[in-house]
């Protein structure tokens, strides 16, 4: 969106579940220094009905303004699709939502919740973690498409600044003029407000967080019992190091090895696994999820497994430390 603050409702947890708020708030900030330009913008689900298989899907849409420059795809720029966006009934349907939804071609004709609707272009967008697919419209059209719902309610509030404007200071003065009904929010805020909301309030990031601790518990119990049959298989040549004077540490130190060679053993093949699993979970999202591995998660995992194999590690060694090398050759 091409927005330099954004305004949402209090009670609004992430983009698709907006909760509306008066549209005089964005009119409201127009008189402060500074802002050069206010757009409402609005959301919803609605069913659209594949033309040909006549089943209906919930398809996730954004409703503006046509002449205002909300979104920054260079789709946008071209006049004849904005003038069609402005044709009653009408919509521009992205390229990246899922097959289910049927043809994207301009011109299809279908029904959303029994209203007839042609598709007049399209863009590239991409859907979500709550949306195989999304439409953009007109304002208009969106009081066709979702009545009774008034204008006077919008779900987000973008604000463009003048060239030079002090975001921090336009955003401050911003926040004290509106009322309690509203959030102030600068893109970078409102981006790590829904990342917070996916990672930490939602489900979807505890299950992944859950899914890495299971891994690793798992995973030190399965590496100690592999480091613990070694030291068993090998008890005799532990207690005969013991036995010519090697101190703990020593000992310490072989078993460490071992488990950081298992560690890049068992990393190396895993993460070429995960590369190819991030790209297929990418490919059965039409490209719409960021799902890739970075440099940053790369180093995070090898870490786990060097502290996991580590751990392992120590607590298999207790074996040899507390060993008598009298008793094991007696």
């Amino acid at each position: 969106m091409d927005a330099d603050v954004f305004l949402v409702s209090p009670q609004t947890l992430e983009l698709s579940t907006s909760q509306s708020f008066p549209r005089d708030r964005l009119y409201q900030t127009q008189s402060i220094a500074g802002v050069a330009r206010t757009m409402p913008v609005y959301v919803g689900y609605m069913q659209w009905r594949n033309p040909e298989t006549r089943r209906s899907r919930a398809l996730f849409a954004f409703a503006f303004n046509p002449r205002d420059p909300v979104f920054l795809m260079p789709e946008f720029d071209d006049p004849g699709l904005i003038a069609a966006m402005e044709r009653p009934n009408t919509v521009l349907f992205d390229q990246r939502s899922r097959p289910e939804f049927g043809p994207q071609t301009p011109g299809t004709t279908t029904e959303v919740d029994r209203r007839q609707v042609v598709i007049v272009g399209n863009y590239t967008l991409g859907g979500g973690f709550t949306a195989d697919g999304t439409a953009m419209m007109s304002d208009q059209n969106f009081l066709r498409f979702f009545s009774p719902r008034p204008l006077d309610r919008i779900d987000m509030g973008l604000i463009q600044l003048a060239e030079g404007a002090d975001g921090e200071t336009v955003v401050q003065a911003i926040d004290a003029k509106l009322p309690n009904d509203v959030l102030v929010l600068t893109k970078d805020e409102i981006i790590a407000r829904e990342q917070r909301y996916w990672l930490i309030a939602a489900s979807l990031g505890f299950i992944f967080g859950l899914g890495v601790a299971v891994s690793f518990v798992v995973g030190t119990v399965i590496v100690y019992q592999i480091i613990y049959t070694d030291i068993s298989d090998h008890y005799a040549e532990y207690a005969t190091l013991k036995a010519m004077g090697y101190r703990n540490w020593f000992l310490f130190g072989v078993v460490i090895q071992e488990a950081l060679i298992l560690a890049l053993m068992g990393y190396i093949p895993g993460y070429v696994a995960s590369v190819a699993v991030y790209e297929l979970a990418s490919r059965a999202t039409s490209g719409t999820l960021p799902m890739s591995m970075n440099m940053g998660r790369g180093i995070f995992v090898l870490v786990l497994t060097i502290a996991m194999c580590s751990i392992s590690g120590l607590i298999s060694v207790r074996k040899v430390i507390t060993a008598d090398p009298a008793e094991v050759f007696s």
